[in-house]
């Protein structure tokens, strides 16, 4: 049985083979052309059709304006990358939250007609604070008429003192002994003590005496202080230095004489050895509130301002803008910006309560701005870069289309003879 059916089970196995490889081979044709169709599709997409070398026509118009728009496209690129390594600055304006701050006043000024030992710095703010005749980080610099420095010391050093001063029992100060100077009949109690010549001068305005003759005063013979008034008459000063205030509004003033507080009110300690009046002509070398940062503008640096007669307060009103800048690298600078409008007063036309100084009022903008540097993105420089290329492609493929059609025009009118 097995003999009899075998040869037909061969051919049936052969007859399937057969109908198989038919299957595979109409697949395969039929994926060939499906792939034949979709790439034909995309062909038809073709923005940018190819045309046969053997149908240009290169003319020498079309080489001159190539020319012309490549310079002018490596100009423009060029143009764009150095763009693009340099930094911008973004500026923004917010509300200015921050409070319970300080801040530092830079100041360089020069006053030619006021001696160094006469003139004195001065802060108050609207909180009550106030610093009277501050010496710390003040540098004094004596000049003569013609500008050129004498002396240059930190304000508060005066001459040596001597070794034993008078003590408030008449006798002079010895080893092991507690200094306690004389208030020279001003004393407010037994055991009240004057140790410098400062001391002894308040001591005599609260009991409302003057200083008649301040050479008799021990502590003022031994600061030195009169002798430098005698020594740097007709001099100038240039004072320069730094304040630390209170981030609100306030003023620091430059005053001619040393200031005192009493009852609230300032007002100069017009000695006997000063002058009656003073002129405050004065030239602002630098004013700056807070650090320097790239950019910043200081509208009253190199600012002069020269009065011809004595006796006057000049009074500059400051709006201060806070501002932060962060440079490139995010380091930042917490500074300020200002405004200023100024005004001279005549002691004249005011009071004789008055007396000479410079007066700097300050106020603080709500609005605070900060700068940021940054680089131009890469995205926004390629598409610099395409609308370039482009552009000047697109301009010169239209000047050659026009020239060349011109061209061709005035050669056919000039073989049908028109031009003759």
């Amino acid at each position: 049985m097995n003999l009899l059916h075998r040869p037909k089970s061969i051919a049936s196995s052969r007859s399937s083979t057969s109908s198989n490889h038919f299957f595979v081979s109409n697949a395969g044709e039929r994926g060939l052309t499906m792939k034949t169709t979709v790439f034909s599709k995309i062909r038809n997409l073709d923005a940018y059709p190819k045309v046969n070398e053997d149908f240009f026509s290169r003319t020498l118009s079309g080489g001159i304006i190539t020319l012309v728009s490549s310079l002018a496209i490596l100009l423009l690129v060029f143009s764009e990358f150095k763009s693009y390594l340099h930094t911008v600055t973004e500026t923004k304006l917010l509300v200015d939250t921050s409070r319970g701050e300080t801040f530092h006043i830079n100041f360089d000024v020069t006053f030619p007609a006021i001696p160094c030992t006469l003139l004195s710095v001065d802060t108050m703010d609207i909180s009550g604070e106030q610093h009277l005749d501050i010496k710390h980080d003040i540098i004094k610099k004596r000049i003569n008429d013609r500008g050129d420095v004498i002396e240059s010391r930190p304000d508060g050093i005066g001459a040596p003192k001597i070794e034993k001063p008078l003590q408030r029992h008449g006798g002079r100060l010895e080893k092991n002994e507690t200094y306690c100077g004389s208030c020279f009949g001003a004393e407010q109690s037994d055991d009240d003590c004057c140790n410098s010549c400062e001391e002894v001068r308040d001591r005599y305005r609260q009991k409302g005496w003057a200083v008649t003759n301040a050479d008799l005063i021990d502590q003022c013979k031994r600061e030195g202080f009169f002798e430098r008034v005698k020594q740097e008459d007709g001099e100038g000063c240039n004072i320069h230095g730094s304040l630390e205030v209170n981030r609100v509004a306030g003023n620091f003033h430059f005053a001619a004489g040393k200031s005192f507080h009493q009852s609230n009110f300032l007002f100069d300690d017009m000695i006997s050895l000063q002058k009656d009046s003073y002129n405050i002509s004065h030239t602002i070398n630098r004013l700056a509130f807070g650090e320097y940062f790239p950019g910043v503008v200081n509208p009253l640096d190199g600012g002069q301002w020269t009065h011809k007669t004595s006796n006057g307060v000049y009074q500059y009103f400051i709006k201060v803008v806070p501002t932060i800048y962060t440079d490139i690298r995010g380091r930042t600078v917490n500074s300020n910006q200002y405004s200023v409008t100024e005004h001279f007063k005549d002691l004249e036309l005011i009071g004789p309560d008055s007396h000479p100084g410079v007066f700097f009022y300050y106020d603080f903008s709500p609005i605070k701005v900060t700068f940021k540097e940054e680089h131009i993105s890469f995205l926004h420089f390629i598409t610099n870069i395409c609308a370039v290329i482009g552009g000047i492609f697109t301009v010169a493929g239209i000047v050659d289309s026009f020239v060349y059609h011109g061209q061709r025009k005035m050669k056919k009118k000039a073989e049908i003879g028109k031009f003759r």
